[in-house]
């Protein structure tokens, strides 16, 4: 266990752990959970999560809090108003749980989890949505300077599927207008378009398919004008106007012309689809957009240590819970 003092005058203790032992050594019990959480959200001064009220009370030796304005007096948890508020699985757990989701390159499954920390299947695949419900962003985030754009389809392959599901045959592309409908053998496939800045953040947005109409508001939501777009020679790239649009020539076997290649984001679909492919094996249309939060907020978090991750996404708990009833609830 490592610690590391900030401050000469508070003398704060800040865990220093790189692994999951040194987690679990310093988080040794539920007590020590609620008060580092505690810290994180309120910095010392917890506040009524119903009120905002900032004179509270500790009850219950330090577990609860009970609000002391006289139009409130409630009772809270830590938990009030997080993505832990209704659950009965101890923060000790949640932060395991925390902890491996998104240290874990590709991820780790429901079932497994359950079997790491002690719960039902059923639980950590809900504990798992309800993080990555954390781990989405929630302010735009703008690329810019030199951007890689890709488009890439989550299904399976037609050879793999049994012969009643097989699409017996795919229309040829006849017309421009047929881009992006046929001809790849993607109809009930998954499109996700992808944009990565060279040395920087990546976006990846389920979206409904690859037709310009559709992806271009996407590139103009998340690249800032100016900026240089390098992509495949798909069709639908050459219509934006505004950028410096570098192409290289796929279907010619070409790959890399000088600083010209999308083998960025082409490395980010690899992470990508061994996670859902070797680790979730499913994924439906309904959820993908939480699991493209989930690899997205590893990516994006990679030059972080262990620490300042960790408490990085725990900031980011609080205002946000996902009930199992949306969870689960019939896509609109």
């Amino acid at each position: 266990m490592y610690y590391l003092c900030t401050d000469k005058y508070k003398r704060t203790m800040i865990p220093q752990f790189k692994n999951l032992t040194d987690l679990l050594d310093y988080f040794k019990d539920e007590q020590t959970c609620i008060d580092y959480f505690a810290q994180k959200r309120w910095g010392g001064t917890p506040r009524c999560p119903y009120c905002n009220h900032d004179k509270v009370y500790k009850i219950n030796q330090g577990k609860r809090f009970k609000c002391a304005s006289p139009e409130c007096y409630k009772i809270f948890s830590v938990k009030v108003g997080s993505i832990f508020e209704d659950s009965n699985i101890p923060l000790r757990k949640w932060f395991v749980a925390i902890y491996l989701l998104t240290s874990h390159k590709k991820g780790i499954s429901s079932v497994q989890l359950a079997k790491d920390i002690g719960i039902c299947q059923k639980s950590a695949w809900h504990l798992e949505h309800r993080i990555r419900e954390m781990l989405k962003v929630r302010e735009p985030i703008m690329l810019n300077n030199s951007v890689e754009v890709d488009e890439t389809y989550i299904g399976g392959k037609e050879g793999n599927r049994h012969l009643n599901k097989k699409h017996r045959s795919t229309p040829p592309l006849r017309s421009e207008k047929d881009k992006g409908v046929g001809g790849r053998s993607v109809r009930d496939k998954a499109v996700v378009l992808g944009l990565v800045e060279r040395a920087g953040k990546v976006i990846a947005v389920h979206v409904p398919d690859a037709k310009a109409k559709t992806i271009i508001p996407q590139i103009e939501k998340h690249i800032a004008k100016g900026s240089t777009m390098l992509t495949d020679e798909w069709y639908a790239y050459g219509r934006l106007t505004g950028y410096t649009h570098k192409t290289v020539q796929h279907g010619l076997k070409i790959y890399v012309q000088g600083e010209v290649h999308t083998n960025t984001i082409e490395n980010f679909w690899s992470v990508l689809k061994r996670g859902l492919y070797g680790i979730y094996h499913f994924t439906s249309r309904k959820h993908l957009d939480r699991y493209l939060d989930e690899f997205c907020a590893r990516y994006n978090t990679r030059e972080l240590g262990e620490v300042e991750r960790f408490d990085n996404f725990l900031a980011k708990s609080t205002g946000t819970t996902l009930t199992w009833n949306r969870l689960v609830q019939a896509q609109a």
